[in-house]
């Protein structure tokens, strides 16, 4: 008989084996849950590419808008202290590649 297979003598090594063997479950019943979970995740992420390209067209649109109205008040307000907009731009903090 094979000695890995061999159940322990003692009382004290089958409640060792009886522990590790309720662990190993619990952690193979996490494991099973994360695959779950990452599954999920993935078929949100890889198998719905056009929600996540409109999503994005949709925040690039706002963030344009909000931009559009920020340099339009730097404008006005650079127009009435006559100066240029970039200075009021920069007195702001706003950098050229904003």
């Amino acid at each position: 008989m094979d000695q890995a297979k061999e159940e322990p003598k003692s009382y004290r090594d089958q409640q060792r084996l009886a522990a590790l063997r309720a662990s190993i479950a619990n952690l193979e019943a996490k494991h099973a849950q994360l695959e779950k979970d990452l599954a999920a995740l993935h078929d949100l992420l890889i198998d719905n590419p056009d929600a996540t390209c409109n999503r994005y067209v949709k925040l690039l649109h706002e963030y344009n808008d909000i931009k559009d109205v920020g340099q339009g008040l730097m404008g006005i307000l650079a127009e009435a202290r006559g100066v240029r907009q970039v200075d009021v731009e920069k007195e702001f903090g706003v950098a050229e590649e904003d």
